[in-house]
């Protein structure tokens, strides 16, 4: 069996894995002094951000896609054989497709986190 295609989704799960939290751990700017109870909030909200686990699956979705395209232009690629073009274009579709996933997940994730806080009285600036 081709080492690429051993290799790739081990680091695909391992990408997901360690974006997983990614975005839920961020702190937003405050306008003006943190309340009292403004790090106990923060906590609850970026604990409510990490706990969204289908955006996970939308990684996972994004990081197949993203495989299955580069496999099809691997197939086209006239200057190696079939199958190292599909293999080469496998991993590189998957690791594209799970860093744009990854990074949507993040941006939601820092969505969650703020408007949370806002929801719970802070001014939050972004």
């Amino acid at each position: 069996m081709n080492p690429v295609l051993t290799f790739s989704p081990l680091l695909i799960v391992a990408l997901v894995s360690a974006c997983s939290e990614s975005g839920a751990n961020y702190a937003p700017v405050l306008d003006g002094e943190p309340t009292a109870e403004y790090a106990r909030d923060l906590r609850a909200c970026q604990t409510l951000a990490a706990n969204q686990r289908q955006f996970d699956r939308q990684t996972a979705g994004s990081a197949a896609l993203g495989a299955g395209v580069g496999a099809l232009a691997g197939m086209a690629d006239d200057d190696v054989s079939e199958s190292e073009g599909i293999a080469a274009g496998l991993v590189v579709g998957a690791l594209v497709g799970t860093a744009a996933g990854a990074s949507e997940a993040s941006e939601r994730r820092e969505a969650i986190v703020v408007d949370c806080l806002r929801g719970r009285g802070h001014r939050v600036v972004g």
